[in-house]
This record gives C-alpha cells, sequence and structure tokens, in this order.
C-alpha cells in the first residue's frame, strides 16, 4: 500500500493551541541499522494530522526550546502518545 492510499485528516484542536510540551520519538542513527532516542521541548501550534483506520494522531510542535543536535528544521510532528504537557 502506497503512503498515498492511507487516509490523511488534517484539523485544529483550539485547546492545544500555545501549550508548552516535551516529545520524545526516535530517528535512525547514521551508519547503523539502530534508532536512538530524540527528545523536543515547544509550543504546540493547534495542528494535527490523523492517518491511517483507526486513526493516528500528530501535532505539530513549533517555537522549539530543546532540539536534537543538527535537527535543522523549527517545527516537529509529535505522535499523541509521546507528549507530556509542561503548564497546567
Amino acid at each position: 500500500m502506497a503512503n498515498d492510499d492511507i487516509p490523511s485528516r488534517p484539523g485544529f484542536d483550539e485547546e492545544l493551541a500555545g501549550k508548552r510540551a516535551e516529545c520524545d520519538g526516535g530517528a535512525p542513527l547514521a551508519g547503523t541499522r539502530f534508532a536512538g532516542r530524540q527528545e523536543f521541548t515547544g509550543v504546540l501550534t493547534g495542528e494535527f494530522v490523523d492517518h491511517g483506520e483507526p486513526p493516528w494522531r500528530w501535532y505539530l510542535m513549533g517555537e522549539l526550546s530543546s532540539k536534537p543536535e543538527g535537527y535543522t528544521w523549527d517545527t516537529v510532528w509529535c505522535e499523541s502518545g509521546s507528549l507530556f504537557f509542561l503548564d497546567d
């Protein structure tokens, strides 16, 4: 199945927009067949996208105050189960 065949639905969650959070995930380690942990701290934009059936939700985080060395982007997509909120 090509990625174009996977259902994708964008959305916006006003209640999460502007909330500070941490997000962790993984990325391939160059020159190996292994992955390493990556951690991010930033502000959720409120934008999300649901992929697949059942939906797998990802939130967009910006204003990154903490990101892995060498990470060159200003935003990151975080899987909903990997988000930890910093504000009450």
